[in-house]
């Protein structure tokens, strides 16, 4: 029998990697090793690395089961060689444990500094200060304790020593082998170590008692490794990917993302200040395109080095397309992907699966509802899975809610990984999925709001977490606002049109209470093409008008508007739709009011009105309340607010007269709105005392209601009236409450509630007289 050498499994390993065609890096990714595990392997340094990582190595190399069976089989040998031929107490190699080399481009992390600064000066012997320093891949946690250290040494005069774990690899350094390290660097000879590792932590801690050391313990994996090698005394800084939240009474520092100064100041101090300065705007989209996060600038700063040539903005324009930017973010042996990989497939598969499905989540973070439905697995499961996520420094937890954030370069690794691991007919599924789940509860949420609707919605998909209320419906969908967005785009682009028509419907009164959103406008136009699909002109025209509102409302596009608006006419007057002939005439008289085409706006509301007085729905009573509201409004700007005054007082004494079939709340909000424009017309003739008390009321039911699109501009109107009673405390209170709600929804009214606040000021104090 052949004895096999020590360097068997790694040529073997070499000849397949190579017959595959892959890099060490490549294969590395595919199989969850470092690189520098791979390597080690290859030399004959790691001749019999564990099952495990030959069942990786085997399943990236896509061999069959012999050709698996065969690599394990040299795998085995070495593993028994190994055994045999080991020291029977050292473990590692021994000997000195001195800092790394600090780099001298080390950039930012002054604040952090500062409190392992205190930490060390305040040490006591009975309480030993421990740091952990953790986080996502890539945010430099080896380089700020390695600057700590040096910056702290001189405090520490019984030595400073630094052990790197070896987290990532495919086997970690033991406890026991650790602290075989860690006592061959205080002096012990070999042949003095004990043998189990409780014997070794007890020389350890007695030796450190009397010491004042520090040790950097780099790359920890978890808790059990960490607890034995901590000393008695001195300082002891912990780094590792998970947040080692097990250990305690420590002290804990968090490394925030690079600032946007910061991260151009590092790159300066790799490539040179003068070649950043002659491109400070590229060097400041580079920085962005690095996500600020510090190995995506070191790689990116040292490319650029080895290449004084090439500029800036080059790289920058490089990196703007996503599909390259990580193949990109390489230099030498550090890659960002390699280090996201690192952390990836050390995840059991349910978890690389959650982390990869949360890439196709809408928007900027992602919720454990998403997530469970991207993933298929139960909410519990969801949630219990995303904070492991987030202790490993994958996922960052939302400071106030319950939602999960990618940072942009892992999304971009995580969105790789799905594309990879699953197909194009297991992502679709799972978009269908989610996109039919996010819909029917963005349907029964929006009914919430429905000034029709008179029983509590019913049609959720899991009504033991419904909304349950107004506040929790409008919550939720604000919450969730880029999900179910992206879930309507997702059903009108695969034929869901129902499903689309349905939910924008649903929609209609929510949209009231959110003017500012502009996506109104996409999802009335998805739903006007979803109703023209399915061939109902009904409902076409009824989203065209919708559309028609929303440009002139939400996106303040009246061209928009009143094409919509004609396109809705044309449809309606086809179908013989009355109710929606008069809609669409009253919103393109809306967009000929904001295009200053006064007249023509008028004549058609008077037919817009005129249409609605011959249809006897309660639905066309509610539209002739609005459209002499309108009315009214247009007349007062043309200069005939006496005539507008007899419109809205009619508006009024319809509201008054009540109408079966249209609810009390619809029927407030137009007695609001005729009293807000009874007010306007009264102020435009100068008859302000006659104009407060309509604005008052208007004001108190929008409160009520909590309509802050008609809230802000009515407290602004309010104002400009009590300044000409002369009453400027009270009017600068009301103007200031004007222009917080008109910023707070982007409200083009802000900019002349400003002006207005401007020149009122309320009378100063009067001094008391002696």
């Amino acid at each position: 029998m052949t004895r096999t050498t020590s360097g068997d499994f790694g040529r073997r390993l070499r000849d397949l990697r190579l017959r595959a065609g892959l890099s060490q890096e490549r294969l590395a990714h595919r199989a969850g090793v470092s690189v520098r595990a791979l390597t080690d392997m290859e030399r004959g340094h790691t001749p019999g690395p564990q099952r495990r990582t030959v069942q990786a190595l085997a399943r990236a190399l896509e061999l069959d089961a012999d050709e698996a069976g065969r690599l394990e089989a040299v795998a085995a040998s070495g593993r028994s060689r190994t055994r045999a031929d080991a020291a029977p107490a050292t473990g590692p190699a021994a000997g000195p444990l001195p800092l790394p080399r600090d780099a001298g481009d080390f950039t930012a992390r002054g604040a952090a500094l500062a409190v392992l600064e205190a930490l060390a000066d305040g040490a006591d012997c009975a309480h030993p200060p421990v740091v952990v320093v953790a986080g996502a891949p890539g945010l430099g946690k080896t380089a700020f304790a390695v600057r700590a250290a040096h910056h702290l040494a001189s405090r520490f005069p019984d030595g400073q020593f630094s052990l790197d774990l070896r987290a990532m690899d495919t086997e970690p350094i033991r406890p026991d082998d650790a602290l075989a390290r860690l006592l061959a660097a205080l002096g012990i000879a070999e042949r003095s170590l004990p043998q189990g590792l409780e014997d070794r932590a007890g020389l350890f801690h007695t030796l450190t008692a009397n010491r004042r050391p520090l040790l950097v313990l780099d790359n920890a994996t978890d808790e059990e490794q960490i607890r034995p090698l901590l000393p008695s005394s001195g300082l002891t800084i912990v780094t590792s990917r998970n947040s080692l939240t097990g250990l305690e009474a420590v002290h804990r520092i968090d490394l925030p993302l690079l600032r946007r100064e910061e991260s151009v100041e590092f790159l300066t101090r790799i490539v040179g200040a003068e070649r950043v300065a002659r491109e400070a705007q590229a060097a400041r989209d580079l920085a962005d395109a690095c996500g600020h996060l510090p190995l995506a600038l070191r790689i990116t700063g040292q490319r650029l080095a080895a290449r004084p040539q090439e500029s800036l903005a080059k790289l920058a324009a490089l990196l703007t397309r996503e599909g390259r930017r990580l193949d990109l973010l390489r230099a030498g042996d550090l890659a960002v992907r390699a280090a996201f990989a690192l952390s990836y497939w050390r995840l059991d598969p349910a978890s690389r699966l959650l982390l990869r499905r949360c890439a196709l989540a809408a928007g900027p973070d992602v919720s454990p509802e998403t997530a469970a439905l991207l993933a298929d697995i139960p909410p519990r499961d969801a949630r219990l899975r995303l904070e492991e996520l987030c202790d490993q420094g994958l996922l960052h937890p939302d400071p106030a809610a319950e939602r999960y954030r990618f940072h942009d370069l892992l999304r971009l690794f995580a969105s790789e990984q799905t594309t990879v691991e699953d197909d194009e007919a297991t992502r679709t599924a799972a978009l269908d999925r989610t996109a039919h789940w996010m819909l029917a509860r963005a349907t029964t949420a929006a009914l919430h709001f429905d000034a029709e609707q008179h029983d509590t919605p019913t049609g959720d998909p899991d009504p033991a977490t419904a909304p349950t209320g107004r506040d929790q419906a409008r919550a939720w969908l604000e919450a969730e606002r880029n999900q179910w967005l992206a879930s309507l785009h997702h059903a009108h682009t695969t034929g869901q049109y129902r499903q689309v028509i349905d939910t924008a419907e649903a929609m209609h009164w929510f949209s009231d209470r959110t003017q500012h959103w502009q996506e109104w406008a996409d999802i009335f136009q998805h739903a006007a093409d979803a109703a023209r699909a399915l061939g109902s002109p009904r409902e076409e025209a009824t989203h065209l008008n919708y559309l028609a509102w929303a440009h002139n409302i939400c996106v303040h596009n009246p061209q928009a508007a009143l094409q919509a608006a004609d396109a809705a006419l044309s449809t309606a007057r086809a179908c013989d739709d009355q109710l929606q002939t008069g809609w669409a005439l009253k919103y393109g008289a809306d967009a000929l009011h904001h295009l200053g085409r006064m007249d023509e706006a008028i004549t058609r509301l008077r037919e817009a009105a005129d249409c609605h007085r011959e249809n006897t729905s309660p639905q066309s009573r509610a539209a002739l309340l609005s459209t002499l509201n309108t009315l009214g409004e247009i007349l007062r700007r043309r200069g005939h607010a006496g005539e507008a005054i007899e419109h809205h007082l009619n508006s009024l004494e319809l509201c008054r007269q009540g109408h079966p079939g249209i609810a009390p709340q619809l029927l407030a909000i137009y007695q609001a709105l005729a009293r807000r424009h009874l007010g306007n017309d009264y102020a435009e003739l100068d008859r302000w005392l006659e104009a407060e008390t309509p604005l008052r009321q208007a004001l108190a039911t929008f409160e009520e209601l909590d309509i802050p699109a008609w809230i802000g501009p009515v407290q602004l109107e309010l104002g400009r009236v009590l300044r000409h009673l002369d009453r400027p405390e009270e009017a600068h209170t009301v103007l200031t409450a004007a222009l917080r709600t008109l910023t707070t929804h982007h409200h083009p009214l802000r900019s002349e509630a400003a002006a207005e606040l401007r020149t009122t000021r309320p009378h100063p104090p009067l001094t008391p007289t002696l």
